[in-house]
């Protein structure tokens, strides 16, 4: 016998149940995008190298070291599995003139790939849920974002979240900006672990996210961007929290979020809580005014936010809100096989009126004894075995037995009008 092969280190498989919460938490995503006026867009799992390069920046540690790139076979070409989705969602709007007549909103479900070391809210593939905004360059779509985030965390009952956000200014505010972070932590050079003294001159604003507890006095006393940033930043920053102070929303202002990506400007926020450990970002954004151009299209602002799926699970379950896995309403239950061309058109016509119903599978030994039947009827969750017995089905009957309600007794009901007693099964 072959060895038995595995997944990869860091991409999991998600089985039943756990593949139900999956789909429940997915379809509460898609009704709440469905409200705010968000479209679906699915973009490949595999895009061209450059995209990320130029898009998410040369010296973020994603480009640095996290992607899974590879040269194709066939023609060369360099390809990277999409390690965040905000990037190929850009090169989809720029490639097919989305913008062409206003702007869109739009989201994504899906999964993303990094080469990291696996833990705890932390996989090679993990999935996101993203939202673009794309074409709307006010702070009223920013505050819109951000409370699309607050209301899908209200509905999945989370308490334990927060909100922190920051601005980032302009390119040239950051750069003069930039200009006084060197010359301060020049100065300080001997206090800079490897990772700050690499980024030192190619990417300075990083360092303020630097998680080294030993740099952590010296980041808190760095510049601060704020200091740097001119009216018009101050004044949409402002926009933005007049609407979270009108909804009643608390923030935090944290002066060192800058997000992991190069392509932010002005507004940045995340969703933290406490519960997580250090992967305690659940969700995480702002606005990328630049990164369209920067892509190859007309210069369009921009504004998004990605979540975490796992990290979500993650934390509804700490807090006790998935739900359960949800039994069939029926279990069909067979003595004969012969009899399966009849069982087959009912259980079918229940179904194509709501009813979920499990069939027993007895393969080419037959269906088993009643006995047997029935155990696997109970262990499967269902409120009701379907009987069919070669004394109803002479007769044109089912007999509908309660597996949950030792005081309710068995009836029977006719086959051929399925659609007028399904409703019984789905409401009982």
């Amino acid at each position: 016998m072959a060895e038995p092969l595995q997944a990869v280190k860091g991409m999991n498989d998600i089985l039943p149940p756990e593949s139900g919460r999956w789909e429940w938490l997915e379809d509460k995503v898609r009704s709440l995008m469905r409200r705010y006026g968000y479209q679906n867009v699915r973009v490949p799992i595999v895009e061209p190298t450059p995209l990320f390069v130029r898009g998410l920046g040369e010296v973020t540690d994603i480009v640095e070291k996290e992607m899974y790139s590879f040269i194709d076979s066939m023609n060369g070409d360099a390809l990277t599995l999409r390690p965040e989705g905000t990037a190929g969602v850009v090169r989809a709007v720029v490639e097919h003139s989305l913008l062409y007549d206003g702007g869109k909103r739009l989201y994504y479900i899906g999964p993303m790939f990094r080469h990291e070391k696996p833990q705890r809210g932390r996989y090679r593939q993990f999935h996101q849920v993203g939202v673009e905004a794309l074409g709307h360059a006010g702070p009223d779509v920013d505050a819109e974002v951000i409370l699309m985030a607050r209301t899908l965390w209200r509905e999945l009952g989370l308490t334990d979240v927060r909100l922190e956000i920051n601005s980032l200014g302009q390119p040239d505010e950051r750069k003069a900006h930039r200009t006084a972070l060197v010359s301060y932590f020049e100065a300080h050079a001997e206090q800079l672990d490897a990772d700050a003294r690499r980024r030192l001159h190619s990417n300075p604003l990083r360092i303020l996210d630097s998680k080294n507890p030993a740099m952590q006095a010296l980041v808190d006393a760095a510049p601060r961007l704020f200091e740097h940033l001119g009216e018009a930043s101050l004044r949409h920053f402002d926009a933005v929290r007049a609407v979270l102070d009108a909804v009643g929303q608390p923030y935090r202002i944290n002066p060192r979020l800058v997000r992991g990506m190069d392509y932010y400007n002005l507004t940045v926020f995340e969703w933290v809580t406490d519960r997580l450990g250090a992967q305690g970002t659940i969700c995480g954004g702002g606005r990328y005014d630049g990164l369209i151009e920067l892509i190859g299209g007309k210069p369009a602002p921009a504004v998004g936010w990605g979540m975490g799926i796992e990290r979500v699970l993650d934390l509804l379950q700490q807090e006790q809100l998935l739900p359960a896995a949800t039994p069939p309403v029926a279990y069909a239950v067979v003595p004969d096989a012969g009899a399966l061309p009849q069982v087959v058109v009912c259980i079918e016509a229940l179904r194509a009126a709501g009813v979920s119903v499990l069939l027993h599978a007895g393969g080419n030994a037959g269906p088993g004894s009643m006995k047997s039947q029935f155990k696997r009827a109970d262990a499967s969750g269902a409120r009701f075995a379907l009987v069919f017995g070669a004394d109803e089905l002479a007769s044109g009957q089912v007999a509908i037995k309660p597996l949950r309600d030792a005081a309710a007794a068995q009836s029977t009901r006719a086959l051929g009008a399925e659609a007028a007693w399904a409703a019984e099964l789905l409401h009982a």
